[in-house]
């Protein structure tokens, strides 16, 4: 069976949300999905890495945002969140995946803080 027959409903393959455009709250995209990060132990996923700027993919800031920020769109056939761009300047972010610390639990709260959305 095809992998995108197996991908009905509402799931869908990690590989298939890697790239997929983010649209902010005025539904201009804002980014694309760099990775998901799953948390270990509930399997839920945590944070979708926003990949913003920079040229071909070279000096893109990443801004992890917090998955339930995040809605689907069929239209869009993409994620919208309420997030715009100007939002993004002030956001938690990392330009070397080595600066961020996801074990440290600051940086989670501080994501979330950013965001108002509850731990």
């Amino acid at each position: 069976m095809a992998l995108e027959a197996k991908e009905s409903g509402n799931l869908i393959g990690s590989d298939k949300v890697e790239g997929t455009t983010v649209y902010g709250a005025d539904s201009q995209k804002i980014g694309s999905i760099e990775r998901v990060m799953i948390d270990k132990k509930s399997g839920k996923v945590s944070y979708a890495v926003l990949s913003f700027g920079g040229l071909l993919g070279i000096g893109d800031d990443h801004y992890p945002l917090p998955w339930q920020s995040l809605k689907y769109d069929t239209n869009l056939g993409g994620y919208v969140t309420g997030v715009t761009e100007s939002q993004l300047q002030g956001a938690p972010k990392y330009r070397d995946e080595t600066a961020w610390n996801w074990n440290d639990p600051a940086a989670g709260r501080s994501v979330n803080d950013y965001y108002r959305v509850p731990i």
